[in-house]
């Protein structure tokens, strides 16, 4: 199966997923060829805008967690970095240099959009600008180069501190406005899960059952009050967690009739050595592979927002143009193809 989607999206994809292909999955590309591909690829017009955002240290544009009234979708650090990640494009001098940034830059810098002020990973559940920080270093595959150990085991710890309690409930306390996470408190959201999604440090049968643990509770559907429920952080004033996790957390959705698996979700799980521990992402798995012809190109249905809405919480578009379909099928067909690699399906 794998080596049949393989030829499908060598022989129809653009230059990210033809790099991403023979470097990550078939691990047989040479210097020169990357570099190549890495020339072809920073000459697309979205890498070219990228490229003339880039401060003189570094930063990518005026903003960071996303768009904001100084920065767009991609002129900004956190979009900007993990779509070049992405897009294949560690060590490169633009990636490196914004990457340098996360290092030289403060965490109290006004770049970072939080007035100056640095709210602590260790301080607060599902929250943190280092957080996010960490995880764009993570999603570009600069952790070999940049220290992020201790927001690895945060990630670990939150995720672990589900396995502990009945429910979220049990980390939190009600207010006059809803529920505000307690002080000094663990609990896993979006960038937790980014993070471990993209590093191998962390990666051993104990906290892998953990963070299997960890999800199969989170996956529950059958105590409604704690499905999707409203939690704050508190910070002199309650303001919304990074995308915190709750019960009812689901990787699928039926739509009128139609299936629509979210590949990010999935494919950041395998990542996590998490196929032959959650039952719930065997099936989608299985559903994948059932989508895929005998061509090896990939049918399932999709999000085309969640797809192709690059931002702090989606965003998985390699290919430039959509116009032609073929384009499309091989967006999707990659995911489908690092999934079925990660989960280590051939």
């Amino acid at each position: 199966m794998k080596e049949i989607m393989i030829e499908y999206l060598l022989n129809n994809a653009g230059p990210s997923i033809k790099l991403r292909v023979k470097k990550e999955i078939l691990k047989d590309i040479t210097e020169i060829e990357e570099q190549e591909l890495q020339e072809i690829i920073s000459n697309e017009k979205i890498l070219i805008f990228v490229a003339e955002k880039q401060q003189d240290n570094g930063w990518i544009g005026l903003g960071f967690h996303g768009s904001s009234k100084n920065a767009g979708r991609y002129d900004n650090q956190e979009t900007a970095t993990k779509y070049m990640g992405e897009k294949g494009l560690k060590g490169t001098d633009i990636l490196n240099k914004a990457m340098d940034a996360f290092v030289t830059t403060e965490l109290t810098d006004l770049c970072y959009e939080t007035k100056g002020r640095y709210y602590s990973e260790f301080e607060i559940a599902a929250f943190g600008q280092n957080m996010i920080r960490c995880a764009c270093i993570a999603r570009a595959h600069y952790d070999d180069v940049i220290d992020i150990t201790p927001q690895i085991e945060v990630a670990l710890e939150s995720f672990k501190r589900v396995t502990e309690v009945d429910s979220i409930f049990d980390v939190s306390r009600p207010s006059k406005n809803g529920r505000l996470f307690n002080d000094k408190e663990r609990w896993p959201c979006r960038y937790h899960l980014e993070i471990l999604s993209f590093t191998d440090s962390w990666k051993n049968s104990d906290n892998i059952d953990i963070l299997a643990d960890a999800f199969n509770r989170l996956m529950r559907t059958d105590r409604k009050e704690y499905i999707d429920i409203d939690i704050y952080c508190w910070i002199g004033y309650a303001i919304g967690p990074l995308w915190r996790f709750t019960e009812g957390y689901a990787i699928a959705a039926d739509n009128g009739g139609t299936h629509i698996i979210n590949l990010e979700k999935v494919e950041w799980m395998v990542r996590c050595g998490l196929y032959h521990h959650v039952p719930k992402l065997k099936e989608e798995i299985d559903y994948i592979l059932n989508a895929i012809d005998q061509y090896g190109s990939c049918g399932i249905e999709i999000n085309e927002k969640e797809f192709r809405g690059w931002g702090p919480y989606s965003g998985l578009q390699l290919e430039t143009d959509w116009k032609v379909k073929v384009r499309r099928t091989c967006d999707i067909t990659f995911r489908a193809l690092l999934i079925l690699h990660y989960a280590q399906i051939s």
